[in-house]
């Protein structure tokens, strides 16, 4: 009975692999890029050359091929190093499978080598200044044409809060091309070369700032037909189903920021002495930790199980993923808080690492959907049976 719950052989070396990589290439730089607002390129691109860019890429493609619970323990293992970074490798994968899972032969060609190997780098671009949960509001508009170079699209329109916007090189795009709703929308690859794309400026942000986020701008910005992934008004259900393996990747990072904190936690009451004893000999201490333990493990144990209903494509695989995001943001939240805390002013200080991810974590909950849209999903399928 307790075999199901446990991870598999091959899933323990791969959650090895990626912890080794965190403490070897991230956790000893991350207080560095956090401060000095550092975009580890150099490191992203390491991690590529262990496949963690094209984890549920297809093998055909060039990929690793894993499931959504592999893809959530690699995310949750360098989130313990740095959830900023962990979360834009997600961001990456996500825009590199919609490619592979819905792209055409020509489109996958053009693009999947140099993403799987990170040559070239992703962003997923769907919220807009106007839509942000209302994304089927989007306003970004493509029009069709034909001309001497060939069958285009006139793509203008602003793209909101895209992280690795003004570095990357692929953008993974949701455009209107027909009518108000999400039947008008479709998905495109637009390239930073293309002429008319302009960024604007690096966002000023409380946390993640190892990934730089800008706005992206389209301005008539002509993008080859052949660069539609899927056809003309899928691209909101191409978008809504990235967004279930995004929002487990996020609940990961949450948990593996969380779980550094708690260690941390651990760490400091056992050598923080107060009233002439440890302050984790305190009972007041104990029950905090114990409580903190107990809601991670919580977390996890549903953010699991949600990333093998959407790996095997279970009916119920949208409401999981959309609890398992909920609760695994808003605990590892709460846990950092607690974490924090029990640091007392040393907490406070950019000298430990807990503000850190207390500022990073906080923007888990909202987004790839806010927290409270999670809520709308779960509340909306339950009602509706």
């Amino acid at each position: 009975m307790t075999n199901q719950f446990d991870l598999t052989d091959d899933q323990r070396e791969i959650q090895d692999l990626a912890r080794k990589f965190t403490a070897d290439r991230i956790t000893p730089h991350a207080a560095e890029w956090d401060e000095k607002h550092i975009f580890p390129k150099d490191v992203i691109k390491a991690a590529a050359e262990l496949g963690f860019a094209a984890i549920y890429v297809s093998e055909e493609a060039g990929g690793i091929n894993l499931g959504r619970l592999e893809s959530a323990i690699i995310m949750e293992a360098m989130a313990y190093g740095c959830p900023a970074t962990s979360a834009f490798i997600s961001i990456h994968n996500m825009a590199s499978w919609m490619i592979d899972r819905f792209g055409s032969q020509t489109v996958k060609d053009k693009y999947l080598p140099d993403l799987v190997t990170m040559e070239r780098m992703a962003s997923y671009c769907l919220t807009e200044p106007s839509s942000g949960s209302d994304a089927a509001a989007l306003k970004t508009k493509a029009v069709r044409g034909t001309d001497a170079a060939g069958d285009h699209y006139v793509v203008t329109g602003t793209k909101q809060f895209i992280s690795g916007a003004g570095e990357n090189e692929v953008y993974v795009t949701m455009v209107r091309t027909g009518e108000e709703g999400p039947k008008g929308i479709s998905c495109m690859v637009i390239e930073k070369d293309m002429p008319g794309v302009s960024f604007g400026a690096n966002e000023r942000k409380l946390g993640w700032h190892a990934q730089p986020t800008r706005q992206v701008i389209f301005d008539s910005v002509r993008v080859p037909v052949e660069n539609l992934v899927g056809g003309e008004g899928e691209g909101f259900r191409i978008a809504m189903m990235g967004l279930d393996g995004g929002r487990l990747n996020i609940g990961a990072c949450s948990l593996g920021g969380a779980q550094r904190c708690l260690d941390e936690a651990i760490q400091y009451t056992k050598d923080r002495k107060q009233f002439g004893t440890a302050i984790a000999d305190f009972q007041n201490t104990q029950f905090t930790l114990a409580d903190m333990a107990t809601e991670l493990e919580a977390a996890r144990a549903l953010l699991y199980m949600a990333a093998a209903k959407v790996t095997a494509n279970a009916p119920d695989k949208t409401r999981f993923a959309a609890m398992a995001k909920r609760l695994a943001t808003d605990t590892g939240s709460s846990v950092v808080d607690r974490a924090l805390q029990l640091h007392g002013g040393y907490g406070y200080l950019q000298d430990y690492p807990i503000e850190r991810f207390w500022r990073d974590l906080r923007v888990h909950s909202i987004l790839e959907g806010t927290n409270q849209v999670m809520r709308m999903i779960v509340g909306r399928e339950l009602t509706r049976q």
